[in-house]
């Protein structure tokens, strides 16, 4: 397994956001899924380096309807919880220099 590096949330929330944006174009929504999610699967192993995550996140990008899940803040969200530390002081911390 990669040893997966640290991830910002920003990141991950753009990332869920690309995912999104399938459906500004109605017509091309889903066709647009079938060619993002090999795309942002690949995203996802280089950024977690989990296949089980890999697969959950390109069945989520390929099938019909399920794009509203977001998997990539799903996931930073999981290993942040993982790692013990609690999310609000986290998220504080790294974003309260950010004005």
């Amino acid at each position: 397994m990669k040893t997966p590096r640290k991830v910002s949330l920003l990141f991950c929330l753009l990332m869920d956001a690309l995912g999104y944006a399938t459906y500004i174009l109605p017509a091309l929504g889903e066709f647009a899924d079938i060619v993002w999610a090999p795309i942002s699967a690949f995203i996802f192993y280089r950024t977690f380096g989990t296949w089980k995550g890999t697969l959950f996140n390109f069945l989520e990008e390929v099938l019909p309807g399920l794009d509203f899940i977001p998997s990539f803040t799903l996931m930073w969200l999981w290993r942040l919880g993982k790692s013990g530390k609690s999310v609000v002081p986290e998220v504080r911390k790294r974003y309260s220099n950010a004005g």
